[in-house]
């Protein structure tokens, strides 16, 4: 582990800052991280403002800060699973929603509420919608997605009419209540209150998970280590309108340390209670058992040795044979007395219901003192329930399983370590069956295996969650230990240093941790894949490509992977992804076609070699929607027409006929699929002038790619998109001769040129010698010298490529973490600093361009804009247009921008 940086509030008055107030964090799938300040109003010391910021990653320093409204100190932040919605807690029973305010990341608004006054909140959690993924590490070397990332069998936790998942969330008090809040079809929120049980007690702190059965399991505990730590089993319903609540107890635990009489009164509290895995879906079966086997050496016997062990004593004691009439019957009265259903346990009869979809829950327990912590890990499993030897030996009916029962075993526990300040643990849903835990121990693939732990004096280590020994450490600034000290783990325990983190989260891919400091300051933290173990180039190449494979399947953002890629591995990560895109079906193809390039794009920026092909990327995602767009405007003149649409129609023909003269292709068109009224054509021309002017540009420098790669090379080899621009021209040519002011403009030196003709027949012939029927050719020297004169007979246009790297990413390549502040862009070391060719540089005189509306806009801008968080596109906020095709293609746009990417307002001074 090492910081990467640290982005630091402006200097403030100490009178003003509350360093005792419990922090909360929560980090987002979008790379989005929420946090909690408390600041002091200068005026009145009782007056505290409960601050939530959030920040994107890689512009920390934009931090959106609400003044949340919360009356006490917030208790709880949580993201709903796309990364898109906020919920906040507070000490006095206040659950709020926030959401983005016109969809940009740096305005948020509060939507929704609800509350239980005077009720703190200590647990809080989004209802499960019923999307999970399983990570195999074993088929990291497969070449199937679907094998490497399976789709598990899981259930909503409530579902609406059709199976449809219901959004909402669910809440746990102080006072043993659980509370649900169900957001109905038309934005109505439907509430209802439960007590956990009969018997209500204070609950100090709780924790949520999920089963595979639609099923909540809550954990709850008093704070003292001497009291069990209570589970319960929670059904939300739908009955005639109203929500209803079921819970039922589950078997309690008591902490070990507290049977040990050494330690019993060492530990007086439970600081931390966290399920290690929210999401439980892997059934109680014979395999999850064994991973799940508490590290004491000994072995279970099986139920049929259980059965041959007890018929033998039965026999040898009593004379008589198994399986009397008598010895069964007895049986089955006693059988029916032990399935009843007490504290400490859940009888078989109600088990065979509960435990149908109830898979291992596994709960991490921090008991500490004023000086000390202790951890222990404890596993919830399925145990056969021991039945009197005197009826062991009946006949077992057919069909006939041994009743089981529920109990907690402990996995493993840490020997006395530094008071813990906060806990973090990994979302990557990686599988830790047998096969998974070998395969990650001897490719050293340790992301989601680990969780981490804060202390006081500063520091961090990241413990095996199933074994909790230690696989890294991170020395604060205050800790006093230099890196490499072993003798770290057992320092002497000294007062409370003066920072320390009270609040941690890792990122979705497990590469990153973000703790918030008692001084409100931000640290990021690169974790090692291997977590500093020594790995050979190609393994390491393989771990980031298998993690970027993930974010690309599940759609979450993959910016702390790119913490981990150094410029010598741009290139062999962009075609090792590539060879795996092209090895999957072609329906995966087409659903991960924009994904896969906006991934290439934003690894060929950390490179100066590859920058260049990183604008290609971004070229190229423009490109695919517009023709699309343009596609999707051609209709079927008769409506019974055969399954293939006007647009593949189009580039089947396109990709038969080579020839070089663009009116013979129209020939074989029907034409009237083209017919389109005049206003939609007229307002997409800006769209259509940008296809005229890109396909100049790379035809007039097709002769001057040389041995320094400049944008627009990567089209020269590319058929598929050659092929794309080809169709478009096409298309634009058909539409000229209805409404010619839809045609692209062109500068030309001659009054007879047909331009569109001109540039046609050179794209058909560049076309030619790289089209994916056959093997790629160099350009002839006939074609070059035409593209040698093609400036003299049409003006060429200048593009205005993307991307301005004016995020953190770019910059984090060296060793040094960096010092960044709060709403200062300019604290960005390097920030105005010119770019590595010329082609990025933007000088102050310089026109501003509209990246997705394709329109110019002006030397100093006085419209407001917004930018994407991950590829820099820049685009009016507000839309200048009024005519509905051009609304429509602004509209495909509004929450994401072309790469996938979040937006975020800029001031007008870096537009």
């Amino acid at each position: 582990m090492e910081l990467a940086y640290m982005c630091e509030w402006e200097k403030r008055p100490k009178s003003t800052h509350c360093p005792s107030i419990p922090l909360v964090s929560s980090w987002s799938c979008r790379n989005l991280v929420a946090f909690t300040t408390d600041l002091k109003s200068e005026d009145d010391d009782k007056d505290v403002s409960h601050m939530i910021h959030i920040i994107d990653t890689e512009h920390p320093w934009d931090v959106y800060s609400i003044s949340s409204g919360h009356t006490e100190v917030i208790s709880c932040l949580e993201w709903d699973q796309s990364g898109s919605r906020l919920l906040s807690a507070d000490g006095d029973g206040q659950i709020k929603c926030w959401s983005m305010s016109d969809h940009l990341v740096n305005s948020w608004e509060c939507v929704l509420s609800s509350s239980l006054d005077g009720d703190p909140i200590v647990a809080l959690s989004w209802l499960h919608n019923g999307v999970k993924l399983a990570l195999h590490v074993e088929m990291s070397g497969s070449t199937n997605f679907g094998e490497k990332f399976s789709r598990v069998k899981f259930s909503p936790s409530l579902t609406l009419f059709g199976g449809k998942p219901m959004e909402g969330w669910l809440a746990v008090t102080v006072s043993g209540l659980v509370t649900v809040s169900l957001l109905k079809p038309g934005g109505a929120l439907l509430t209802a209150s439960e007590s956990l049980c009969r018997l209500r007690g204070r609950v100090a702190l709780a924790d949520i998970a999920f089963t595979g059965g639609g099923n909540i399991v809550v954990a709850a505990t008093d704070g003292s280590s001497s009291s069990p730590v209570q589970f319960y089993k929670v059904v939300v319903s739908v009955v005639s309108e109203k929500c209803r609540i079921d819970t039922e107890l589950l078997p309690s635990l008591f902490l070990r340390c507290t049977t040990d009489p050494l330690r019993r009164e060492k530990y007086p509290s439970v600081t931390h209670l966290k399920f290690l895995t929210r999401e439980n879906s892997e059934q109680v079966t014979s395999r999850s058992r064994e991973n799940s086997e508490p590290i004491t050496g000994r072995t279970r016997e099986s139920s049929e040795q259980v059965t041959r062990r007890t018929r033998e004593n039965f026999e040898l004691t009593t004379g008589r044979t198994w399986g009397t009439s008598r010895t069964t019957e007895f049986s089955e009265q006693v059988t029916s007395r032990t399935s009843r259903t007490d504290q400490r346990g859940v009888g078989h009869t109600e088990l065979k219901n509960l435990t149908e979809h109830l898979c291992v829950l596994q709960v991490l327990l921090c008991a500490s003192n004023q000086n000390g912590s202790i951890v222990e890990c404890w596993s919830l499993r399925k145990e056969g329930l021991p039945v009197n030897n005197i009826f062991q030996h009946r006949s077992p009916v057919v069909g006939e399983k041994q009743p089981t029962i529920l109990k907690w075993r402990i996995l493993t526990t840490t020997s006395d370590l530094e008071r813990v300040s906060a806990v973090a643990l990994p979302k990557l849903p990686i599988s830790i069956s047998n096969t998974d835990l070998k395969v990650a121990s001897d490719t050293k693939f340790c992301p989601g295996l680990g969780l981490a732990l804060a202390f006081h004096d500063g520091s961090i280590q990241i413990l095996h969650r199933l074994s909790l020994h230690t696989m890294g450490i991170f020395y604060g600034s205050s800790s006093g230990q230099r890196p490499g000290d072993e003798s770290a783990i057992k320092r002497q325990r000294t007062g409370s240093p003066a920072l320390h983190f009270k609040a941690l989260q890792f990122s979705w891919t497990s590469l990153a941790l973000a703790g918030v400091d008692n001084h409100g300051k931000l640290h990021m933290l690169r974790v090692s894949p291997s977590m500093g173990q020594v790995l050979e180039m190609n393994t390491t190449l393989r771990h980031l490509l298998f993690l970027l494979e993930y974010c690309m399947v599940t759609g979450y953002d993959w910016w702390d992977v790119l913490l981990h890629v150094q410029p010598t591995m741009v290139h062999n990560l962009v075609e090792k992804l590539h060879e795996e895109y092209m090895r999957q079906n072609q329906a995966l193809q087409q659903v991960l076609a924009t994904r896969i390039v906006a991934v290439k794009a934003s690894l060929c920026k950390l490179s100066t070699a590859t920058a260049a092909r990183a604008c290609d990327f971004h070229a190229k995602l423009l490109l695919i929607a517009i023709s699309s767009t343009l596609k999707s405007l051609l209709r079927p003149h008769v409506l019974n027409t055969p399954d293939k649409s006007p647009g593949d129609r189009l580039t089947e023909i396109c990709a038969k006929n080579i020839d070089t003269d663009i009116d013979k292709v129209m020939i074989n068109l029907k034409t009237e699929e083209f017919v389109l009224d005049g206003p939609p054509l007229q307002s997409l021309q800006q769209l259509i002038q940008w296809v005229g002017d890109f396909v100049l540009y790379l035809l007039a420098n097709l002769p001057n790619q040389g041995s320094l790669v400049r944008p627009g090379f990567g089209f020269m080899r590319d058929g598929s998109s050659l092929g794309l621009l080809r169709e478009m021209l096409v298309m634009i040519r058909i539409w000229g001769l209805l409404k010619p002011g839809c045609l692209p403009t062109f500068t030309a030196t001659s009054d007879n040129q047909d331009s569109m003709q001109l540039i046609f027949r050179l794209l058909t012939k560049l076309w030619l010698c790289s089209r994916d029927d056959g093997p790629p050719q160099d350009p002839d020297e006939t074609l070059i010298d035409e593209c040698c004169l093609l400036p003299s007979q049409l003006l060429v246009p200048s593009m205005d490529w993307l991307p301005v790297n004016d995020g953190v990413i770019v910059k984090l390549q060296g060793k040094h973490p960096l010092r960044l502040q709060f709403g200062k862009a300019s604290s960005l070391p390097g920030a105005g600093s010119t770019a590595p060719m010329e082609v990025f540089t933007r000088s102050l005189g310089s026109q501003k361009m509209d990246n997705l509306r394709c329109v110019h806009m002006g030397v100093c801008p006085t419209e407001e804009s917004k930018a994407c968080t991950r590829c820099g596109c820049v685009t009016m906020l507000r839309s200048p247009n009024k005519t509905n095709a051009m609304k429509q293609w602004e509209q495909r746009w509004i929450k994401n921008c072309l790469c996938g990417g979040l937006w975020r307002k800029i001031p007008a001074t870096l537009t």
